[in-house]
């Protein structure tokens, strides 16, 4: 937009948005440095901006080194994510919906859940019936949610934490 002297004046939202999203990472990267160094753990963190919502790495190259903050089955990433999410909200006053990654891990389940979902989809179609998956946490029943959105289908989560789980829904006639 321009003013009257012919001035830009800056554009409001999605350029101030990805500003705010990236200080969360830069906050987040801060205070994942700080436990790396205390648990004497070797790491890079990358920052981005995927899906409107900060997203955080902790990388590495020597595989496996990093386990201890995943957990046995990401229990110790989702703790982990909570935790930096309150570190931001704390520097910010606003609650984050930052995603937080260890070595792969969330990329990993990602593809996983994806073709779980694909293949649930596929029994869907041909039956007609509805399927219900076993329970899973919020980050892999979004993952399952998208999937089911992109094939055309519905899906909702029944149930309460931690035993809920998606039901996916066969498509109604037209």
């Amino acid at each position: 937009m321009m003013t009257s002297t012919d001035t830009p004046v800056p554009a409001e939202g999605p350029i101030e948005e990805n500003t705010t999203l990236e200080e969360e990472g830069e906050i987040a990267a801060d205070y994942l440095e700080e436990l790396l160094d205390i648990a004497d753990l070797d790491g890079d963190i990358e920052i981005d901006v995927e899906h409107d919502r900060a997203a955080v790495e902790i990388v590495t190259e020597d595989e496996g080194s990093l386990s201890q903050l995943v957990g046995a089955e990401g229990e110790v990433l989702d703790a982990l994510q909570e935790l930096t999410r309150l570190a931001v909200q704390t520097r910010t006053g606003e609650r984050s919906r930052l995603m937080l990654d260890v070595a792969g891990h969330r990329a990993e389940r990602r593809r996983e859940l994806t073709a779980l979902a694909e293949a649930a989809i596929a029994r869907v179609r041909e039956s007609g019936s509805p399927e219900n998956l076993a329970p899973m946490n919020a980050f892999e029943r979004k993952v399952v949610h998208d999937a089911v959105a992109a094939a055309g289908l519905t899906s909702d989560s029944q149930g309460t934490d931690p035993a809920r789980y998606v039901v996916i829904q066969p498509a109604t006639a037209s």
